[in-house]
């Protein structure tokens, strides 16, 4: 479901951080920043933090993330996406996006429509 919105989310982050003039490795980085942003607001580790605690797992912490944690992060991305178009700064973004990650992870967490649709 987060891969739907991911399209949203680089749209904006294209369209309005990312520079005219840039090369792609320093590109890739900002798409990178981006999504780590992500991770830490809901998460609270960005991806390398989770590769070196995790040394045993195959994959990223979104790989692992429960269906409430993955809900969430595809609502992240589109509220990410329209806070970059008002241009606001990363530091404020993370703040509200971890404030809305919290919110919307009690209010899943004993989701009984969502327990029905997963079967637990």
């Amino acid at each position: 479901m987060s891969k739907i919105n991911y399209k949203i989310h680089t749209d904006a982050i294209k369209e309005h951080l990312v520079p005219r003039t840039i090369n792609k490795p320093k590109e890739s980085f900002i798409y990178a920043n981006e999504a780590d942003l992500l991770n830490v607001a809901l998460f609270g580790v960005s991806a390398k933090e989770w590769r070196e605690a995790n040394k045993d797992k195959e994959g990223n912490v979104r790989d692992y993330a429960s269906v409430e944690q993955l809900i969430v992060l595809s609502n992240l991305e589109s509220i990410n996406a329209e806070l970059i178009k008002q241009n606001l700064p990363q530091n404020k973004r993370l703040v509200r996006l971890n404030q809305t990650a919290i919110a919307q992870i009690k209010s899943l967490i004993n989701n009984p429509t969502l327990k029905k649709l997963t079967g637990k």
